[in-house]
């Protein structure tokens, strides 16, 4: 089997995944109205009565921002509490400013 060879950096890569989870208004939506409790974590059901989408379409958005790294969930059975992960916001903020200030 041949090598893999590598087209994009380790920053280039990161700045895709971290815009793939930005594509969507309902995971930015997810982001923000979690970046406005920053203090807090909020449970899916608290954001499911904001949105007009069904729990389990929220539940595949909370799955794609945690598999980019930009919010993580603790699970207190039944429920499960999400944060932003702060060490990846502050990431993507830097890596966008520094890649939009070109």
């Amino acid at each position: 089997m041949k090598d893999k060879i590598k087209y994009y950096t380790d920053n280039q890569e990161k700045i895709a995944r971290y815009g793939k989870a930005l594509s969507n208004p309902v995971r930015v939506f997810i982001l923000d109205y979690l970046a406005n409790n920053l203090n807090k974590c909020c449970y899916s059901g608290d954001m499911a009565e904001e949105l007009p989408i069904a729990r389990s379409t929220l539940s595949e958005h909370l799955k794609e921002l945690k598999r980019a790294g930009l919010i993580q969930g603790e699970i207190n059975p039944p429920y499960i509490k999400y944060c932003i992960n702060r060490e990846n916001w502050e990431e993507a903020k830097g890596m966008f400013a520094h890649f939009f200030s070109r």
